[in-house]
């Protein structure tokens, strides 16, 4: 059964100030697999700073790290372009762009290559800081 969010604005006339809000905004299912997502990068950089920018959950160290949003059909992951690059392979079932990711709210969320995706990006911030 495919599952698409249905009666949700992120980006209208609902302005979130945390993720907490942003998650709670969608069914439990979406939820569900927002908070694994949300989960999944805090687990691999215990440190990043959670927000909301653009009106989605993104977490920063020193800089934006990551950001996220869920879609009508998928969750769109945003870790910017050289991770996709990197992991252009990896990704090759995934729908990407420039600079995004699309995670298929039927499928289940490919967590391992996430969590690589999320370290790969903040070594390259933390290299960039030196």
């Amino acid at each position: 059964m495919k599952t698409t969010v249905k009666k949700h604005q992120p980006y209208g006339s609902v302005k979130f100030t945390t993720i907490n809000e942003y998650h709670a905004s969608f069914p439990k299912k979406i939820k569900d697999i927002l908070e694994t997502l949300r989960k999944t990068i805090k687990k691999t950089v215990p440190e990043a700073e959670e927000l909301i920018s653009y009106n989605m959950p993104a977490f920063k160290l020193k800089k934006i790290l990551v950001y996220y949003a869920a879609n009508k059909a998928h969750i769109g992951f945003y870790p910017t372009a050289d991770p996709i690059i990197f992991f252009k392979d990896d990704l090759a079932e995934y729908k990407t762009s420039k600079g995004a990711i699309q995670f298929p709210l039927d499928k289940p969320l490919p967590l391992k290559l996430i969590t690589r995706i999320v370290k790969f990006r903040s070594e390259a911030i933390a290299e960039k800081g030196k």
